[in-house]
């Protein structure tokens, strides 16, 4: 049977480019074009979301942007119609014929693939097992390649051909104790190949294994030493959005959703009627006329229309509307909702907050677009990706990408603005956040190529009130935290500034995430929220927590008073990798009083 893995794995974190461990060998996930549909799966792998698709459209500039689910694969040994392909990477290997040396170290066998015969390496008419080399070289611009060992080793180009062997002088695996020798007497430690002053790996050629032969471009930036199974290998950028009605925003914001695809008739429109049959065309113009839908399209080609709305400002205005647009009598279509009565969640601990709104339908899509190495690229706090990150493609010409829809519920807290701009006034805020800053001025030195902006008082209180709540509300909602997820809105820019915000949802492609489990509890959320406000007076690891430093050396530079024992959660349940965050911003700490939003209250 081959390789098998779930379809949400190759959008999250092993897309087109990274590597992975199968039970026999070690591969990386080929680009796009060696992904294999079948005709009838094709058809239902199409995912539509104007939302997403325009952005990213505009992102790669392809106007006939589609999105697929992966392949689905099938169960049956003897047939494979449909697939992700994957290349064998590395092409070194170690053998495991452990050999003393003189001063009573292992040395083992460094084997090419070309040194196999039918995928085993034999010695003295003995067979040995290999495992793949952890150690590759990369470059910050996605880049990847085998090392050239005898480069590495003799310090530049060489003519010695002789066999070369790891050495490993200690059990810690440290680099420092890691040597490659070769026969010729010549050897190097690993821990010089990490040194990027040295330059040892030489510079990158721009390869691109993930999309097969000859698929190399210009690069020329120094190789950097990439550990295949470290966590920093590869980091897959995705955009989510959450699906909100089609007629959100108006005229103007539906025209603007689907306006790559007008652009192909703009000179044709009477084609307009025949377009509207089929997706996303018919969804997002619905209750449109033709001349209505032209209108619009003309205003924005004009510039009358003010400038697109962030992903996170058009969900919101879905989430905050009237109680009388929150939804029907009847849960029906990808987005329902209701307001919760302020009488159910109304406490003294609750001032500060404006409406509670159950979500029992939400849809959320996620797109796989590119990915990094070394340093992480993630959306922005408004929803938008780091313009300034250049990611590797993922195909040698791009017209689909894979996505994941997921399906589920949550809650949303909405806050009162007023309250928050108080709240930013006091003296002792404005000490914190010059603090906070600091840590991220740091951060910034030595990420200068990040885009990466510094994500303000109100977003970074909110988040950790989000992180709070997730582990309180998880105890009893039936879900696992690394089930739940976040939306923090903090806008301060834009078209309508002052919206804050968080939305608390769990959403999975099977039946966790439509439990009702996580509305249910949103109706004892006052109880969450006190729970959660409690818990936060006191780390387990403080007065270390409390008083931790982002300006101090070796710190995380983007925290406060965070760490695992109060604020950290699982990472594919943040929206920031776990970074901006403070405890101190939300209640009183052993080490700082004033600063916090809830000041008093518990």
């Amino acid at each position: 049977m081959k390789d098998q893995v779930r379809q949400t794995q190759m959008v999250m974190g092993f897309g087109p480019g990274s590597m992975m461990d199968l039970p026999t060998k070690s591969v990386m996930i080929a680009g796009l074009d060696h992904w294999v549909y079948t005709a009838d799966e094709l058809a239902d792998a199409i995912i539509q979301e104007p939302r997403l698709l325009s952005r990213l459209s505009e992102r790669l500039g392809v106007k006939e942007l589609t999105l697929r689910r992966p392949p689905r694969g099938t169960d049956d040994p003897a047939e494979y119609k449909s697939f992700v392909g994957a290349w064998r990477f590395p092409r070194w290997f170690v053998a495991t014929n452990d050999r003393k040396t003189a001063d009573g170290n292992i040395e083992r066998r460094l084997v090419h693939r070309r040194e196999l015969a039918d995928g085993k390496f034999y010695l003295d008419n003995k067979q040995y097992p290999i495992i793949p080399i952890r150690f590759v070289r990369a470059c910050p611009n996605g880049h990847i390649d085998d090392i050239n060992w005898n480069v590495l080793v003799h310090g530049g180009e060489t003519q010695c051909r002789r066999p070369k062997w790891v050495v490993e002088r200690g059990n810690a695996g440290d680099l420092a104790e890691v040597f490659v020798r070769c026969e010729c007497g010549v050897s190097v430690a690993m821990s010089g190949a990490a040194n990027r002053s040295r330059r040892a790996l030489g510079m990158c050629d721009g390869a691109r294994p993930w999309l097969g032969a000859m698929a190399h471009e210009p690069c020329g930036v120094p190789s950097q030493l990439l550990i295949r199974s470290a966590s920093n290998a590869y980091f897959s950028e995705r955009q989510t959005v959450i699906s909100i009605p089609a007629s959100s925003g108006g005229k103007d914001e539906q025209v603007r959703r689907v306006k790559l695809m007008l652009d192909l008739s703009a000179n044709e429109r009477e084609d307009l009627r025949g377009m509207r049959k089929t997706e996303p065309l018919k969804t997002t113009l619905a209750g449109l006329t033709d001349t209505e839908v032209w209108e619009a399209y003309d205003r924005l080609q004009s510039g009358a229309v003010v400038a697109a709305r962030s992903v996170k400002e058009e969900e919101f205005e879905a989430l905050s509307a009237p109680p009388a647009q929150l939804g029907s009598d009847v849960p029906e279509g990808d987005f329902f909702a209701r307001l919760l009565p302020k009488p159910d969640w109304e406490a003294a601990w609750m001032s500060g907050i404006s409406r509670v709104v159950l979500v029992h339908r939400l849809r959320s899509v996620t797109a796989l677009l590119g990915f990094t190495r070394f340093e992480a690229s993630s959306a922005d706090i408004n929803g938008e990706l780091d313009q300034a990150v250049k990611s590797a493609t993922l195909a040698r010409d791009i017209s689909w990408l894979p996505a994941i829809e997921m399906r589920g519920e949550g809650i949303f807290i909405e806050f009162d603005a007023a309250a928050i701009g108080k709240w930013m006034e006091r003296r002792e805020v404005q000490v914190r956040f010059q603090q906070l800053q600091d840590g991220y001025n740091e951060w910034k030195k030595e990420h200068e190529a990040s885009g990466r902006k510094f994500a303000g008082m109100p977003y970074i209180m909110l988040h950790s009130l989000s992180h709070l709540l997730q582990t309180a509300i998880s105890l009893e909602c039936g879900y696992s935290a690394s089930s739940l997820q976040e939306r923090v809105y903090a806008i301060q820019e834009g078209s309508n500034p002052g919206q804050f915000g968080i939305l608390l949802y769990t959403a999975a492609t099977d039946a966790q995430g439509t439990l009702g489990g996580l509305v249910e509890a949103g109706r004892s959320i006052k109880k969450h929220m006190k729970r959660a406000l409690e818990s936060a007076l006191l780390c387990s690891s403080d007065p270390v927590c409390a008083q931790h430093s982002p300006t101090a050396l070796g710190s995380a530079q983007l925290q406060g008073a965070a760490c695992h024992g109060c604020l950290l959660v699982p990472e594919t349940s943040c929206e920031q990798r776990n970074d901006f965050l403070d405890r101190a911003l939300v209640v009183p700490t052993v080490e700082s009083e004033g600063a916090a939003f809830f000041e008093g209250i518990i």
